[in-house]
């Protein structure tokens, strides 16, 4: 339990595919809507998540990664399936159908029931990606103690 006595979720979202931040998503806001305290910790390609459709990048290397890996949430491919990017507007038809919410709604929903986004300073740092290229929302970066600690008190604790 956190210290204001409600349970708790901590997530590390390393994975900026889009199947598995859908899952990312959908348990962070159910735990949230359960009146759980979350946190997510995004690192390394799980940054995506969170950033804006914006460039980044100071150095070669670090525009080059921006440039390669770059665009927001929705860019995000499918781990399997992706078929040359078509997987990514197939997936999205099929949902659609199903009525099932598009990834970037389920992130502002996040953001609109509390839930405690931070990116990792680290992969921030290494990636070149500033605060100001998150959506708003995002809490400032911090480093893996902090997660770590969120994580020791809290009953459930999710790697994706």
């Amino acid at each position: 339990m956190d210290e204001s006595g409600k349970k708790s979720l901590a997530m590390v979202v390393m994975s900026g595919d889009m199947d598995k931040l859908f899952g990312a998503f959908i348990i962070a806001n159910g735990a949230a809507a359960m009146g759980m305290d979350v946190t997510m910790f995004f690192t390394f390609w799980g940054l995506r998540a969170i950033k804006k459709n914006v460039s980044t990048g100071k150095t070669f290397f670090g525009r080059m990664l921006g440039a390669m890996y770059g665009g927001d949430i929705m860019k995000a491919n499918p781990s399997k399936f992706s078929f040359g990017g078509m997987g990514r507007w197939m997936f999205g038809k099929m949902m659609g159908g199903h009525n099932v919410q598009k990834l970037s709604e389920m992130r502002d929903l996040a953001v609109e029931l509390g839930v405690n986004m931070y990116g990792c300073q680290m992969s921030m740092d290494v990636m070149e990606i500033p605060q100001e290229a998150f959506i708003d929302g995002v809490k400032e970066p911090v480093g893996v103690g902090f997660f770590l600690l969120k994580a020791q008190d809290a009953e459930i604790q999710l790697f994706i």
